[in-house]
């Protein structure tokens, strides 16, 4: 018995070693690249022209400080319902439903202590716009009738 081990044992010893398969390298090949170009990026980033530090600013005068500027009287009176023009004519459909934009557009007219204070954020400001209610109310007349603005439909 003992001496069949041996056989199989000597037999293996003299067998050549068994072939693995080659691994792909293009995985490691792939990792270098990677490295190497994440540290470039670094070293770019930091070669880079350095930011200057802001200019020093100017001593604030007290004098200098703009006042906001004191609201425009509300109007003495606010149109009705039944008083309202029709709504200005665009050539496109609103974004919202007719029966929503009627309702905003009512609620401009008739409530513009509230529309001033609401802030616009489309950029009509650069318009002359100074608050929602210029969005949508271009002019109130002494009578307290408005015109509209189509600037509200958008």
């Amino acid at each position: 018995m003992g001496s069949k081990r041996r056989r199989n044992r000597q037999h293996e010893a003299d067998a050549p070693p068994a072939v693995q398969p080659a691994r792909p390298r293009w995985p490691l090949a792939l990792a270098v690249v990677v490295v190497v170009a994440a540290a470039a990026w670094a070293l770019a980033g930091r070669r880079s022209a350095p930011v200057a530090a802001p200019p020093a600013a100017a001593p604030v005068e007290t004098a200098a400080v703009m006042e906001p500027m004191p609201p425009e009287p509300l109007p003495a009176r606010v149109p009705a319902d039944d008083e309202l023009p029709p709504l200005p004519v665009v050539g496109y459909q609103p974004p919202r439903p007719p029966d929503v934009v009627h309702a905003v557009y009512r609620f401009a007219a008739q409530h513009p202590e509230v529309m001033r204070y609401v802030p616009c954020y489309c950029g009509c400001e650069h318009s002359g716009h100074r608050d929602n209610e210029d969005c949508f109310v271009s002019a109130r007349d002494a009578e307290g009738r408005v015109t509209w603005n189509a600037h509200g439909l958008g």
